[in-house]
């Protein structure tokens, strides 16, 4: 889709446009390789504090810059610790439990019962003992391979994160975190696999197709995020998004998760009109009725005035929840240490614990999420 972009541009602008595209799981490998070229790129991606911390001495500062102009919220920009915009987020997305509405009504409930954790279980655990009768289950697979287990280790970790928090968003990875709220991580993972068309001993192995399993009408709730929203539509054109509700007070005022790793820098390295070229297309991407339709159509939202709106369905519960005054979940897991390895011990502890759902084995655990945390802190902070 970039490389269209780049080409419109071109043939409005007259002024060429190249897209190095990284595969999946290599953009900083790609990126260090295209850096050490004669003609790096001038526009590159720098998506989390990690990030800001290896490549904030080439990212040009954004403040007050003529794409800063163009933001409608500040909510998804990175800075350094001068206060430097680093990099500025081009779109943002949601995540939580994406929910079939219908099939909620057909199990005898409304979507009003569901505005905590309590109203959740209670709905979840009534649909799953009764899944014979109605012919469709509470959640679907919440499988721990690869493909899959992100949404747990990375996505769901994220309402723990949140609330230690207390209020003041972490501005960078803290050393150590406490597990305040690992109890409340436990609350809905555990409504999630015990109550699913899968049992947890075989999650392990994954296998097992969420997506489909939700679009298919066999289970009421999703785990997933808003790039989910085009896969689904078709299917259950009534599907919503709700919160990790997980027994936190106040959770009645809780909103979506809601944040990126798509933030824009600018090579600071690159000359002046190189610079200048650069900010003019970021702006024309956000700006011009026909690119920012193609960009808004394959990213779900972006944060700037003159952009198109979102047709997103997920987005706009996002945007419903805040405007209704719930709090939004920032994105607090981009902070999680040396990453793969620190969630790859959260998978192997979780796969013991869906074995074997004692409290010896829960305590893995929370060690792997609690304890892990500080060891891969020291492992890339030595």
């Amino acid at each position: 889709m970039l490389q269209g972009i780049a080409k419109d541009y071109t043939a409005k602008t007259g002024v060429e446009v190249k897209v190095v595209t990284a595969a999946s799981g290599t953009y900083s490998q790609t990126l260090l390789s295209e850096m050490d070229k004669s003609a790096p790129p001038t526009l590159f991606i720098i998506g989390n504090s990690a990030g800001v911390k290896d490549w904030k001495d080439y990212a040009l500062d954004l403040n007050g810059t003529a794409i800063a102009n163009e933001l409608n919220t500040d909510a998804y920009n990175l800075y350094d610790e001068t206060g430097k915009l680093v990099s500025i987020g081009y779109c943002y997305e949601c995540y939580g439990i994406i929910t079939n509405p219908d099939l909620i009504e057909k199990a005898g409930h409304t979507m009003d019962e569901i505005k905590n954790f309590e109203g959740l279980k209670a709905v979840a655990e009534d649909i799953h003992a009764r899944a014979g009768e109605l012919g469709f289950d509470a959640f679907s697979s919440s499988d721990m391979d690869d493909s899959s287990s992100w949404r747990f280790t990375g996505h769901m970790a994220n309402l723990e994160y949140y609330y230690e928090q207390e209020g003041k968003a972490w501005t960078e990875c803290p050393p150590t975190i406490s597990g305040k709220y690992m109890d409340n991580f436990k609350n809905l993972y555990d409504l999630c696999i015990n109550n699913s068309l899968t049992d947890p001993k075989e999650l392990a192995t994954g296998g097992h197709d969420a997506e489909n399993e939700f679009k298919t009408g066999q289970a009421a709730f999703f785990v997933n995020g808003s790039w989910e929203y085009e896969a689904v539509k078709a299917d259950v054109p009534n599907a919503t998004m709700i919160p990790y509700y997980c027994g936190v007070a106040g959770e009645e005022k809780a909103g979506l998760n809601c944040g990126t790793e798509n933030c824009w820098a600018i090579n600071s390295k690159a000359s002046a009109e190189d610079q200048q070229a650069t900010m003019d297309f970021m702006v024309w991407c956000v700006t011009d009725p026909d690119a920012s339709r193609k960009l808004v159509d394959t990213f779900g939202v972006m944060p700037y005035k003159s952009a198109a709106e979102s047709t997103n369905g997920f987005l706009a519960a996002a945007d419903k929840y805040t405007a209704d005054g719930c709090y939004v979940m920032n994105w607090a897991t981009n902070f999680q240490p040396n990453v793969d390895s620190y969630r790859a011990t959260l998978v192997s502890a979780l796969n013991q614990y869906n074995a074997d759902q004692s409290d010896a084995n829960w305590e893995i655990v929370r060690t792997a999420f609690v304890d892990g945390w500080a060891n891969e802190y020291n492992t890339v902070n030595q």
